[in-house]
């Protein structure tokens, strides 16, 4: 009886934690849809667009490092609570801005409340569930992050053309994260360990973030990770003005066509995919991993693809995009889970802010900016080529067309470094099992828990 109670309470935080992920990823996504309207009013460069989604993941990583040892020794509700509200009440002052700057300071204050979440929530659902169920339960969670972008690429235009305004999306995303705020206090978090087959000591581990850093599998998804969310957050960033621009398509239908690529994808790669995680990881120690790697080269090679084939019917392009980013979904399950199989209870919030941080530094944070300054270079190279004298949209849009074939290429690398950790994976997980029986709570074996 007490078991099922205990299931149940799990699955009601996991769906809290859900929604407070789908609002962190659709009030994160609503820049990139009115990233058009904001150029044209401030007559921005694309790499001045590139610094807007740049500055705010530098801020996320650089707070989610305090703010993950915060949720390693603290409180996870209140850290989780907090933040949401400050996110979303700056999300609402994002609106009201009325320079490029003050715009961009803003976004970065996001960015430290949004970087409260991530790593505590990690490490909640790494309590509130055994191994053999962690790739679902982060698929469901991580679901958020597809049904955000869906939800925002879906309704922002609208919102835009209802409203006559890019500011009112700002105004509307704040009230359902304030909201939610609210509950998050409420949550009784289980103690750090709980789901795992032996009892962990809660006392604090000396040297935490070179212990983390001590793992090679952490190392080498940390890699990865940098390579991925340098493609995700150079598409997320740059494929609506770059549908607009190279296919001449309005605003909304962009929009659209973008969240069934990064969006609808997700709902079936996350939940399929998790499901697929688990089984293959039941029968092959790494084989989370290997499915991951493999994943990654169905990405790598339709992505390059729909990009080469040039101004195709846009069906087809969307269609193919998709599958690749379909697939590509299959890295958070795959690889958030195994970062959980190999350090141990007491670091998982840390080896998520660690992590993190490797993401967006020089992941997240490189690919806006490096696409945005690519777009601007090509851009002047057709202009050059064509002999032109003036810069014109038609040239702003092969510059950003080319300068995206960085996103297949940092796909493919993000495959490699998979192949690598998976090798050492299975020794990094056993050592951790077997360091959690070094540090059992006196009177308390792995026989017995």
């Amino acid at each position: 009886m007490q078991n099922s109670t205990q299931a149940a309470n799990a699955w009601r935080i996991l769906f809290l934690l859900f929604l407070a992920n789908l609002f962190n990823f659709f009030d994160r996504t609503i820049p990139a849809i009115i990233i058009e309207p904001i150029r044209m009013e401030w007559h921005l460069s694309d790499f001045q667009l590139g610094i807007i989604g740049t500055a705010f993941t530098i801020v996320y990583a650089i707070a989610g490092l305090p703010l993950g040892r915060m949720a390693d020794t603290g409180s996870r509700s209140k850290l989780m609570g907090w933040g949401l509200a400050a996110w979303s009440g700056l999300t609402a002052v994002n609106g009201l801005v009325g320079s490029f700057w003050s715009f961009l300071i803003v976004r970065m204050g996001i960015g430290i409340g949004e970087a409260s979440y991530a790593p505590a929530a990690n490490s909640l659902i790494g309590d509130l569930f055994p191994a053999h169920r962690r790739a679902r339960a982060m698929g469901i969670f991580m679901l958020g992050l597809p049904l955000g972008l869906l939800l925002a690429f879906f309704t922002i235009g609208w919102m835009v053309k209802a409203f006559d305004s890019w500011r009112a999306p700002f105004f509307i995303a704040a009230v359902p994260g304030l909201i939610l705020a609210v509950f998050m206090f409420f949550i009784k978090e289980p103690k750090r360990g709980a789901a795992e087959s032996v009892q962990v000591s809660q006392e604090r581990v000396d040297r935490p973030i070179r212990r983390v850093l001590a793992v090679p599998t952490f190392l080498w998804l940390v890699m990865a990770g940098l390579c991925f969310n340098f493609a995700t957050y150079a598409c997320n960033s740059f494929l609506v003005p770059m549908l607009q621009r190279y296919f001449l398509m309005p605003l909304q239908e962009a929009a659209v066509a973008t969240g069934v690529i990064v969006g609808v994808t997700g709902l079936f790669g996350l939940t399929l995919g998790g499901w697929v995680a688990d089984k293959i990881h039941q029968r092959i120690a790494n084989g989370r991993l290997l499915f991951a790697a493999f994943s990654l080269i169905i990405s790598t090679v339709c992505t390059a693809w729909a990009l080469h084939s040039g101004r195709i019917e846009i069906g087809v392009f969307v269609a193919v995009f998709s599958v690749g980013w379909l697939f590509a979904y299959n890295f958070y399950t795959c690889v958030y889970t195994a970062i959980q199989d190999v350090v141990e209870p007491r670091l998982r919030a840390t080896a998520m802010a660690l992590f993190f941080a490797g993401l967006y530094l020089l992941g997240g944070g490189l690919g806006p900016v490096v696409v945005g300054a690519l777009s601007d270079h090509f851009a002047h190279a057709a202009m050059l080529s064509a002999g032109a004298e003036q810069m014109t949209e038609a040239f702003k849009a092969v510059g950003l067309h080319d300068a995206m074939y960085l996103i297949p290429v940092a796909l493919f690398f993000t495959m490699v470094f998979l192949v690598l950790a998976s090798r050492c994976f299975v020794r990094d997980a056993k050592r951790m099992k077997d360091g959690l029986v070094g540090v059992t709570e006196p009177g308390i074996s792995a026989a017995t828990a």
